[in-house]
This record gives structure tokens, sequence and C-alpha cells, in this order.
């Protein structure tokens, strides 16, 4: 990998997962799966995102299916969650940290790949956006809820699509390299879902329902 590309080390590409993977436990939880359903909502929670972007890019068998450390994680986050679903509110703050800097990260890492395979600045924007809640889309409708991204609510798609403009922009309009562009593009996210959630800024809908 060029030293002015982006690459996610290992270790927190995996701790990434595993906190994606958390939301899948609870959701599954909460929709009384068994450990089967537990399993496979949160890996599709976990790794969606990434099975979707690499699809979309052509880029053969997806790392994660490669390395089975992803699989481990998203299994240790089942094992987990067995112990913090009754305190599921203690920890609420910290996977939404986990949550947010994952999203951020893997939103960059998704318009990096774009960019990087020739695609247009549209098509990079919507790759990086379907790296980053991919995931949780995938979530939504295999538990059969509406996908939370649809609704009006807490900014989320709009946060790491804000990350993603500045990304592309530093990157094409200014010549920045990638590395320091992605990190300027994460850092811009997590200011701006911290913002959003400190504030309660809530999106409406786009128009009356009919």
């Amino acid at each position: 990998m060029h030293p002015q590309v982006f690459e996610l080390p290992l270790i927190f590409d995996l701790g990434a997962t595993a906190a994606f993977a958390l939301t899948g436990v609870f959701a599954g939880v909460r929709r009384g799966y068994d450990l089967v359903g537990v399993f496979f909502l949160s890996a599709a929670t976990a790794l969606g995102g990434g099975l979707m972007r690499d699809g979309i890019l052509g880029r053969g068998i997806p790392v994660a299916l490669r390395n089975p450390d992803y699989i481990i994680a998203v299994a240790a986050a089942c094992v987990a969650g067995l112990f913090l679903t009754r305190r599921m509110k203690r920890f609420e703050r910290w996977i939404m940290v986990g949550d947010a800097l994952g999203l951020a990260t893997y939103t960059m890492v998704g318009a990096q790949m774009a960019l990087r395979s020739g695609l247009s600045v549209a098509a990079a924007l919507l790759v990086g956006v379907i790296n980053g809640i991919g995931g949780g889309l995938l979530r939504d409708v295999l538990s059969r809820e509406e996908p939370l991204v649809f609704k009006p609510g807490e900014f989320y798609a709009l946060v790491a699509l804000a990350g993603e403009v500045c990304f592309v922009f530093l990157v094409i309009v200014l010549g920045v390299d990638m590395k320091t562009a992605a990190i300027s593009g994460i850092a811009l996210t997590l200011v701006f879902r911290y913002l959003t959630v400190r504030f309660k800024w809530r999106t409406r809908p786009f128009a009356p329902p009919s």
C-alpha cells in the first residue's frame, strides 16, 4: 500500500467490526431471535457494508471472507452481547462512539477505494455511504424494521456524506494526499455527529405524508 493512501490498522478494523456487530446483537435480542439468528444478524450488520462495497467494485472475494479474524470478531461480539444485553443502557454511549468511528472510517475507505478504481466523484460518494451505512441498512431489513436511515431523526447518513465531501474536495480540488484527506474527513464526521447528538438536531420529513 502506498504510504500516502489511507489504510486501516487491522486491530482497529476488527474493533469497528465488533462494535457494529454489537448493534446487530442488540437488535436480534430485541426481536427475540435465537443464537443462530443473532449471529447472522450481527454478521450482516458488521460485514454487510464492506461486502456490498466489494461487490459494486468487483474486487473478487472480500477480505472479510478471506481473513477469518472478521468472523471471529463477530462471534466475540455475540458472546459479549450475552453479558451486555441486560446492561445495554450502561454501555450505550460507548457503543455509539464505536459506531460513529466506524461510520466515519468506513465511509472514507469506501470513497477512497471507489476513486482509486476510477469511478466518478458522484459514484465514489455513493459507494462510501453504502460502505458506511450498508450494514445497518441490512440489519433493519433483515429484522423487518423500517430502516433508520429512511426515517426523520438523527443526522446519520448526512454526517457521513459531509465527511466524504470534505475528503473528495481535499483530494480532487486541492490535491491533498488521500491519507491526510481521509483523516480530515473522519474528524469532520465525528465532530458533526457529536454536535447532532449533543444539540439533538433532527431531520424533518421531505413532505407531509400523503
